[in-house]
């Protein structure tokens, strides 16, 4: 019986699912905010994950009384600052590749009918910034970012319309696996009608993370070997 071939487009998350900066994101977007707006608002506890950088900053800044228009005209100041800041906290940060993560993103860039991309809310010059200190950047040939889209929402269309065009394939519908840590991959996942691998090596727990059903659940990826068949399976 003659195997067939899979056209697949996966499609990760960067912070919590492939690498730890060590906190260097955060107290990057902290030294821009105070730089820029002359606050940072509640961004030691402010949840990030799952959210794009755009939204984050808006969030953080309107809570603190800050105008809607003050916000949007300073915003491009805010990011060229906040990159300066992320390449100096990078500089000195704990920074920790997950397990696994190296080897499934080897073998899956060695699997034929596999396409690799990125879906992550980070800005793309900053996704770039973290992805080239661990030396990923070689294994994705698109993506989608939080400058494309600061609704998290719409980045999964972009996304796979953006693929087929680089790619000139089809993808639909479970042709496309969306890896992340947290609940809104899941759901960004669902909204496309694609399949979910959640890990746990963000902030969102294993059991937080199985009730929202995703497909495949792992810890973390160090047996890469069943990520990979989960991210291949029919």
């Amino acid at each position: 019986m003659t195997q067939m071939k899979i056209c697949r487009l996966a499609l990760f998350d960067i912070d919590g699912t492939l690498l730890s900066t060590g906190g260097a994101g955060r107290r990057a977007i902290k030294e821009a905010l105070v730089e820029v707006y002359g606050t940072c608002g509640s961004a030691d506890n402010f949840p990030f994950g799952g959210k794009t950088d755009p939204q984050i900053v808006r969030e953080l800044l309107l809570e603190e009384g800050v105008s809607e228009d003050v916000v949007e005209r300073n915003l491009d100041l805010f990011f060229a600052r906040y990159l300066r800041r992320l390449r100096q906290q990078l500089s000195r940060s704990q920074l920790r590749l997950y397990p696994g993560v190296k080897e499934l993103l080897s073998t899956l860039a060695e699997t034929e009918g596999m396409f690799l991309g990125l879906l992550t809310g980070n800005i793309k010059e900053g996704a770039w910034i973290k992805l080239r200190a661990f030396q990923l950047g070689k294994f994705f040939r698109m993506g989608v970012y939080g400058d494309d889209s600061a609704d998290r929402y719409k980045l999964p269309r972009i996304a796979v319309e953006r693929a087929s065009k680089q790619f000139k394939k089809t993808f639909q519908g479970r042709d496309v696996v969306i890896i992340g840590d947290t609940l809104h991959d899941i759901r960004c996942a669902s909204s496309i009608g694609a399949r979910t691998v959640a890990v746990a090596t963000g902030w969102t727990s294993l059991t937080q993370l199985r009730k929202h059903k995703p497909d495949f659940l792992f810890p973390d990826f160090s047996d890469y070997q069943e990520v990979v068949k989960a991210i291949t399976a029919e």
